[in-house]
């Protein structure tokens, strides 16, 4: 099953199979020690970058601000939800998220 995501109305807007599922705006708590050097970083989601998934789950990449120590920059990727059985189901707003690195793709070499 394919799972159509985008970034909609200039980075305001994730939409999940051309539904308006998350928006920015939002305080989100993030593990984010690329980010700014707060135990936990409390981020005003300002604009998203890009979106991706990793198996089922749906990821973004956004530009914020943390509201405690004033840095902005823009995140590792951080999930948002996942997709199960054609649906999307966003994280819980209270959720702790963890920003990461996406690893690299793996080549397979031609034979």
């Amino acid at each position: 099953m394919t799972t159509r995501l985008r970034v909609l109305d200039d980075g305001a807007w994730i939409s999940v199979d051309d539904s308006r599922e998350v928006r920015v705006s939002e305080l989100w708590r993030l593990d984010a020690p690329d980010l700014c050097e707060c135990a936990l970083t409390d981020l005003v989601v300002e604009n998203f970058q890009s979106v991706g998934v990793d198996g089922s789950t749906v990821e973004v990449q956004v530009y914020g601000q943390c509201i405690a120590c004033g840095e902005a920059g823009t995140t590792g990727w951080v999930p948002v939800g996942r997709v199960r059985g054609g649906e999307f189901a966003e994280l819980a707003r209270s959720a702790v998220r963890s920003s990461r690195a996406r690893p690299p793709r793996q080549h397979v070499p031609d034979r």
